[in-house]
C-alpha cells in the first residue's frame, strides 16, 4: 500500500489528511495523484467509496494558488446532495492551506450564491444547471480556471445533463487539465473525452477493488411478509453504530422508517419527493448521529459520502448488480470493518448470483435471529454500556444509593433489574408494509439452487455483535 506520506505532497496537505484519518492511499489515489499532480488528463473508471473524492481533490489542492482569489478549479457533480459532498471533503483537504471552496447547487437561493462568489472562492463544485446559470448570468468567472473535474459523469449521462456539461466544457480555458470519473463508459462519455480531453490516461479500478475485503457479506432466504421482522431482530442483535436500510420504492422507504419509529429505533427516510431542505436536514442528523438508522432508495443515496457506517441493509435486492456495489461502498471506509446483508425472496436468488458474478464474491447465508437471540442481543448491548461506565469511573455520587439498594436486595436481583432498565426488549408493536411484487424470476443453474437451498446454522457470535456508541439507545 501506498502511504500519503510517499505522494511529495506539502506538509499543509499532509497535516490535513492525517487530521483526517487518512493513513494509506487507496487503488485509485494511488494511481490517480502522481499522475494529476503532474497536469496530465485523466479518465477514471471507479465506482463510489473508492476514495475518488480525495483522488481529485488533493492534487487540485496542491495546484491551488490561495494568494490568487480567482475560481481556479472547478467539480461538476450530478446531484445537489453529491456537490455539497464534495466540498465539505474539500474544506477538511484544504484546511491547512486555507483553499476556500463553495458549492452552488438549484434549490439554494441564487442571490446569496452570487454574494458568497463574490468572495474570493478558489474552487467551485456544483450542479451542471446551476453552474451553466452562473455562466450565463457572468457572476462565474472561469477565465483562470486550470483544472475541470467531472464526478459520476454517466450519472449526468443518465439524468440528461449531457448538453449542460459540453457548455460549461466550451467556457473553460482550453489549456486546462481535465479529469472525469465514471462508473461506466457509456458512448456519450467517450465522445466527450475525445472531444474535450488531450491524451487522457486511463486509470481503472478493478471490482473486487471497490467491495473491499473488509465488508462482510451475507444474504438472509426469506418471504416478503417476513421481511420486517426479521430487520428488527437483525438491528437488535447486531446493535449498528449507524445503518443505513435500502428500498425499492419511495413508498417502501416512508413505510420502512414509520415502522422502525413504532419499534422503538430512530429513522427516518430519504428519497425522491422529499424538498432538499429536509434531504439535508435528515443527512445531517444521520452524520451527526441523532438518527440511527437512514432509509432511503438508490436515487437518493446515490453520491453520498457518509462515514462511520458499520451496517447495510438490503430490504429489497436491486436489479442491477452495479447499485449493490454502490449501495454497500456505504460502509467499510477508510479501513473499518463494515456488513452489509441483503433480504431474498426465493424468487429472487437468480438475482443473487448475477450481484456475486459482478462483485466477484459470494456471500454467505445468515439464519434469521430468533426473538430470544434478538433479546440476549439487546441485553448485551447494556452490559457493554455498564462495563464502559464501570470502566470511566466517577460514580461517587452515585454510592450512597447504591448501598440502600445493596443492603435490602440479592446483588444479582439488583443487577438484572439494571439490566432490565436499560435494556430495549422485543416490540411486538403492528406495523404496515405494503408488500412488493419480487423481481421477475431469473433462471439460475441446478447446482447454483442446490447451494441455495441450504441455509447456514451460523448464529449470532460476539463477532457479528458490534458495540453500541455511548449513551444512545437504538
Amino acid at each position: 500500500m501506498t502511504k500519503f506520506s510517499e505522494l511529495e505532497l506539502s506538509p499543509s496537505l499532509i497535516k490535513s489528511v492525517k487530521r483526517m484519518g487518512f493513513e494509506e492511499a487507496t487503488p485509485i489515489q494511488a494511481k490517480t495523484i502522481p499522475l494529476s499532480l503532474k497536469g496530465v488528463d485523466i479518465i477514471g473508471q471507479a465506482q463510489t467509496g473508492t476514495g475518488k473524492t480525495a483522488a481529485f481533490g488533493i492534487p487540485l489542492i496542491e495546484k491551488i494558488d490561495t494568494k490568487n482569489p480567482n475560481i481556479q478549479g472547478i467539480i461538476i457533480a450530478p446531484t445537489r446532495e453529491l456537490a455539497i459532498q464534495v466540498s465539505e471533503e474539500l474544506y477538511k483537504i484544504g484546511y491547512d492551506s486555507r483553499t476556500r471552496v463553495l458549492a452552488v447547487y438549484g434549490g439554494q437561493d441564487i442571490g446569496r450564491q452570487i454574494k458568497a462568489l463574490k468572495k474570493g472562492p478558489q474552487i467551485i463544485v456544483g450542479t451542471p444547471g446551476r453552474i451553466l446559470d452562473h455562466i450565463n448570468r457572468r457572476t462565474l468567472k472561469l477565465d483562470q480556471v486550470h483544472t475541470l473535474i467531472l464526478d459520476e459523469a454517466d450519472e449526468m449521462l443518465n439524468m440528461g445533463f449531457i448538453d449542460d456539461i459540453e457548455a460549461i466544457l466550451s467556457s473553460v480555458p482550453g489549456d486546462r487539465q481535465t479529469l472525469l470519473f465514471s462508473a461506466t463508459m457509456p458512448d456519450p462519455i467517450r465522445r466527450i473525452a475525445e472531444r474535450f480531453m488531450k491524451n487522457p490516461e486511463l486509470i481503472k479500478v478493478k471490482t473486487k477493488e471497490m467491495t473491499v475485503p473488509l465488508i462482510e457479506q451475507y444474504f438472509v432466504k426469506v418471504y416478503e411478509r417476513e421481511k420486517f421482522d426479521i430487520l428488527s431482530r437483525l438491528i437488535d442483535v447486531q446493535s449498528p453504530e449507524l445503518a443505513i436500510v435500502f428500498g425499492r420504492t419511495k413508498r417502501r422507504v416512508d413505510e420502512l422508517a414509520n415502522a422502525l419509529n413504532l419499534r422503538g429505533y430512530t429513522a427516518e427516510g430519504i428519497h425522491g419527493d422529499l424538498s432538499q431542505a429536509k434531504r439535508l436536514s435528515v443527512l445531517r442528523k444521520f452524520k451527526e448521529g441523532k438518527i440511527d438508522v437512514l432509509v432511503a432508495t438508490d436515487v437518493a443515496a446515490r453520491g453520498l459520502d457518509i462515514s462511520g457506517v458499520t451496517h447495510v441493509y438490503n430490504y429489497d435486492i436491486p436489479q442491477d448488480p452495479e447499485s449493490y456495489v454502490h449501495r454497500i461502498g456505504r460502509t467499510g471506509r477508510a479501513g473499518k470493518e463494515g456488513m452489509a446483508i441483503t433480504f431474498v425472496s426465493p424468487r429472487e436468488m437468480g438475482y443473487l448470483k448475477t450481484v456475486e458474478q459482478t462483485t466477484k464474491k459470494r456471500m454467505m447465508p445468515m439464519r434469521p435471529p430468533s426473538l430470544d437471540e434478538a433479546f440476549e442481543g439487546q441485553q448485551r448491548v447494556s452490559m457493554d454500556r455498564i462495563n464502559e461506565i464501570l470502566r470511566e469511573g466517577n460514580l461517587e455520587q452515585y454510592y450512597t444509593v447504591a448501598k440502600e439498594l445493596l443492603a435490602g436486595n440479592d446483588p444479582l436481583m439488583v443487577t438484572a433489574a439494571a439490566l432490565k432498565v436499560m435494556t430495549k426488549e422485543p416490540d411486538n408493536t403492528p406495523v404496515h408494509i405494503t408488500e412488493e411484487r419480487p423481481l421477475p424470476v431469473k433462471r439460475e443453474s441446478q447446482k447454483s439452487s442446490v447451494r441455495r437451498g441450504k441455509q447456514s446454522s451460523s448464529s449470532y457470535a460476539n463477532k457479528n455483535r458490534k458495540p453500541k456508541r455511548a449513551g444512545r439507545r437504538p
